[in-house]
């Protein structure tokens, strides 16, 4: 027999052969596997999908069925509730009985629409489901194409095999299989190169340990020896683990530690220098580097420090700055300290003194803030001392004392604030009136901290009552009435009032219940036409000039004069002109005494008004005036030092201070 025909088993130049005929079938049989798997998904997922679609139609149409049965059932009940609530209606309101009517009429219909939307319901869900089945029907077909493509190569595969496992050479037309060809048959020559250097390198390590192996057994040490080195690393191991090479820092002779490497070192000097500068606000501040003394060394593990540790043992050489707590109002440093939550107590203590039981809320008005930083070492403060400046004033009040010639609107100009801020500053001044030697508030003082306390307080209060008028025309106008006196009511308030620094600016009413509703007042209102000359009840100035003598009690030196003034007395150049203060009528038109002479007006309501010292009268007794008129010149008959107004008040029969009823 030819050895090419001969069998396997007694042909040793066949097995190679057989070996690649057993490659080449292993992927033949995971192709195989493959492609039945994929054929039985492919299979049970069809089932599946043929089995499922039957139960959904019967599932849909028994909800169909269900809707229909639910519909019919609610429709019946309602027709039933509308007659059984018309038969009621009729038997107990016949009245109604039309609007009822109507009503179950309405039910119908709207239950009637109901019905037919709940009828449609089903037409609509059955549509629904018609293009649910269509679109896994165009599913099924996209995957039953995309199972087309494994499949064929599959079967391409297969044939391939079975060209390798028949000795045929197997060829294509496809540059991806002639690829994936070229690879296969490159894999067993692969293979073997592998088998080659990792078969040298195993060889090479075996001569290698023999060599070692051959020279430790030359090398026949004495065992004293072999003791007396392992002492020795053992030595150098426990120095080296208790002592390193080091950098040991000094500054002015003083050491400030040690620290791993020179870098290190320079890291925390400029870290340092940075914020001494930021604390002392001066980019200029430097530290003298020429007093700063490195040197390397052998030192111990243990005294080795981070950079931390020689920043701190810096910044206490220096001692320029000190790490502590800062104080901050408004973003400007105030007071600092080394205590932890010292400063937060003493603001938490500064509330406390404007806090009651019925405190809501107690805050400041500034921007607080309390910062943990270096802070110079100038800055620190005792608590005491810091209490003491919170609690005090940074800008205090300023005054400013009147002169002659002085007057509000000039000192008001002359300190850059307006009149109503002026005399906002000075309560209880009167714009009109301002006297030599007055001291005048031009600036409050300013807190360095403002408290702002809000209570929450419950109060009854009066609720004013309105007034009604009814007119008379026998009065005259501006004349009023009480024909009906008003009753205040009484409201039960809540309120929140706010507090600034104790003293009250706010008050927001939170709830109010009125406990008495107010009454009313009725008055009668004088509709008659005034006469001119009929007083207003306010006095004008009677003339322009500088106060030179007060009412009340004085010293001038003048025989003749009294020591207790009655009036006062407003000097001018003579022939200056003198009006009527308010409207009356002429009692005195003439001399008088001490006066020279006087005009006295009579004002018909208590008052009587005196203008003495005249150079010129120009009225007569009887003659009405009106506020304002001219009635006389002024000058320095009588007793007088000098040409002024002798102008007088009286109420009553009593002379008064003029100052306090002249507008």
């Amino acid at each position: 027999m030819d050895k090419h025909t001969a069998p396997p088993e007694t042909n040793r130049t066949a097995r190679p052969t057989i070996r690649r005929n057993n490659r080449i079938m292993r992927p033949k049989r995971w192709l195989a596997a493959a492609g039945a798997i994929c054929a039985y998904l492919a299979a049970a997922v069809r089932r599946g999908i043929g089995d499922a679609l039957p139960r959904v139609k019967r599932f849909f149409a028994i909800v169909r069925a269900l809707g229909a049965y639910l519909a019919s059932a609610a429709w019946r009940g309602i027709r039933r509730c509308f007659a059984a609530a018309g038969r009621a209606v009729q038997r107990a309101f016949p009245r109604v009985r039309r609007f009822f009517a109507v009503a179950r009429a309405l039910g119908a219909y709207l239950a009637s629409a109901a019905w037919r939307g709940i009828r449609r319901l089903p037409a609509g869900a059955a549509r629904c489901f018609a293009a649910a089945g269509a679109f896994f029907a165009r599913l099924w077909a996209a995957a039953r194409r995309a199972l087309r493509v494994p499949r064929r190569v599959t079967e391409k595969i297969r044939a391939l095999s079975r060209e390798r496992h028949n000795n045929r050479f197997p060829e294509s037309d496809l540059a991806a299989v002639q690829l994936l060809l070229l690879l296969w048959g490159c894999l067993p020559m692969l293979g073997g190169r592998m088998r080659e250097r990792l078969l040298h390198r195993r060889k090479r390590s075996a001569r290698g340990r023999g060599r070692w192996r051959s020279w430790a057994e030359e090398l026949q040490l004495h065992p004293a020896i072999f003791l007396s080195g392992a002492l020795v690393i053992a030595a150098v191991a426990v120095v080296l683990s208790l002592y390193t090479i080091g950098t040991s820092v000094s500054y002015d002779g003083t050491a400030l530690g040690v620290v791993a490497t020179a870098k290190t070192a320079e890291r925390a000097v400029d870290a340092v220098e940075s914020v001494t500068r930021t604390a002392l606000s001066s980019q200029t501040y430097q530290i003298d580097r020429s007093l700063l003394a490195v040197q390397r060394q052998l030192v111990g593990r243990r005294t080795v420090e981070k950079q931390a540790a020689l920043e701190q043992t810096l910044v206490e050489t220096l001692d320029e700055v000190v790490y502590g707590y800062m104080l901050y109002v408004n973003g400007e440093p105030v007071a600092a300290t080394t205590f932890p939550g010292a400063l937060e107590e003493l603001l938490e203590q500064m509330k406390i003194g404007y806090v009651t039981a019925n405190t809501v809320e107690c805050s400041f008005t500034e921007q607080v803030e309390v910062r943990e930083e270096y802070v110079p070492r100038s800055e620190l403060m005792n608590l005491g001392y810091i209490a003491e400046k919170i609690n005090d004033t940074k800008v205090g009040e300023i005054t400013y004392t009147v002169k002659d010639g002085d007057t509000y609107y000039g000192v008001a100009e002359q300190f850059d604030l307006t009149l109503e801020q002026l005399l906002g500053m000075n309560p209880g001044y009167d714009v009109d009136t301002l006297h030599a030697g007055d001291v005048l508030t031009v600036s409050r003082a300013v807190p360095y901290l403002t408290v702002v306390n809000v209570e929450r307080q419950s109060y009854v209060r009066d609720v004013p009552f309105s007034v009604t008028y009814q007119d008379d025309d026998t009065m005259y106008q501006g004349e009023y009435q009480v024909l009906s006196a008003g009753v205040y009511g009484k409201a039960d308030v809540t309120a929140n009032v706010t507090y600034v620094n104790g003293a009250e600016t706010g008050r927001q009413i939170v709830a109010s219940v009125t406990l008495r509703e107010p009454v009313a007042e009725v008055q009668i209102r004088g509709t008659k036409v005034r006469p001119s000359w009929f007083p207003t009840g306010t006095f004008r100035w009677p003339c322009y000039g500088s106060i030179t003598s007060y009412f009340g009690y004085r010293s001038t030196g003048i025989a003749g004069a009294t020591t207790y003034h009655e009036a006062l007395d407003i000097a001018n150049s003579t022939g200056t002109p003198i009006y009527a203060s308010d409207g009356g009528t002429v009692v005195l038109a003439g001399w008088w005494s001490g006066t020279g002479y006087t005009v006295r007006i009579d004002h018909g309501n208590g008052f009587v008004t005196t203008y003495g010292h005249n150079s010129a009268l120009l009225v007569n007794v009887g003659d009405h005036v009106y506020q304002g008129q001219l009635i006389a010149r002024m000058g320095m008959t009588g007793v007088a030092s000098g040409p002024h107004c002798h102008f007088g008040i009286q109420l009553n029969g009593t002379y008064v201070n003029p100052l306090n009823y002249l507008e």
